[in-house]
C-alpha cells in the first residue's frame, strides 16, 4: 500500500506514536536510574511500579504503532541515501520495534520470575507470565539491562542520523517526523 503522504512526511498518527513513545522511553531511563540509586524501601518500590506501568504502556503503544505502520506505510526514504544508509535505516527501525516490544516483555517476565506483580498505574494487575524462578529472573534482568543499553545506543545513532540528513545532506529527513512543520524539499 503506497504512502498517502505525497510530501514525504509521516502522518499525524505516526508522529504522535513516535513522540509519545520517545517521551515514555526517556521517562523510563530516568525512573530506572533513580530507582536503582535508592536503598530498598517504599520510594524505590513506587518508582519501580511507575517504571513497570510506563513499560507496559510502551508495549501497548509499540504494538499499536506497528499495526498502524502495517496499514499506513511510511513515506519513502529521502532521495540520495546510499544503499548502506537505507539498509541501516530499515535495520534501525526493525530494532526499535523489537526492543520496544521485547523490553517490556522481559521486564514483565522478570517481575513474574521474582513473584512481583505488574500493575498498570494501580488500575489493574497484569497476569504473571512465568512462575517464580531465581535463575530465570537473573537471566531476564541481564537481558533487560543489555536491551536498555542497546536501545540507548540505537536512539543515539537514530538522532545523529536524523541530524546528519537534516543539516549535512539537507534532505529534510528530520522534518518528516516533526509535527507542525513543512518540508521545503521533496524527499
Amino acid at each position: 500500500m503506497p504512502s498517502s503522504n505525497a510530501d514525504g512526511r509521516y502522518d499525524a498518527v505516526a508522529q504522535a506514536f513516535h513522540w509519545l513513545i520517545v517521551a515514555l522511553v526517556a521517562i523510563q531511563f530516568v525512573l530506572a536510574k533513580a530507582a536503582m540509586s535508592l536503598p530498598l524501601g517504599l520510594h524505590k518500590l513506587i518508582l519501580f511500579a511507575r517504571h513497570k506501568s510506563f513499560g507496559m504502556t510502551i508495549l501497548m503503544l509499540a504494538v499499536l504503532r506497528l499495526a498502524w505502520r502495517l496499514r499506513h506505510p511510511p513515506p519513502p526514504l529521502p532521495h540520495g541515501m546510499t544503499a548502506a544508509e537505507r539498509m541501516l535505516a530499515h535495520a534501525t527501525h526493525t530494532a526499535f520495534y523489537v526492543l520496544l516490544i521485547a523490553m517490556p516483555l522481559t521486564g514483565w517476565m522478570m517481575s513474574s520470575a521474582k513473584n512481583y506483580s505488574v500493575s498498570w498505574f494501580g488500575l489493574f494487575t497484569w497476569p504473571d507470565l512465568i512462575r517464580p524462578d531465581e535463575a530465570a529472573f537473573k537471566l531476564l534482568r541481564e537481558t533487560h539491562d543489555l536491551s536498555s543499553n542497546l536501545l540507548l545506543a540505537i536512539v543515539v545513532l537514530h538522532v545523529l542520523a536524523a541530524l546528519k540528513h537534516q543539516f549535512w545532506n539537507k534532505n529534510d529527513a528530520l522534518l518528516r517526523m516533526l509535527p507542525l512543520t513543512r518540508s521545503k524539499r521533496r524527499s
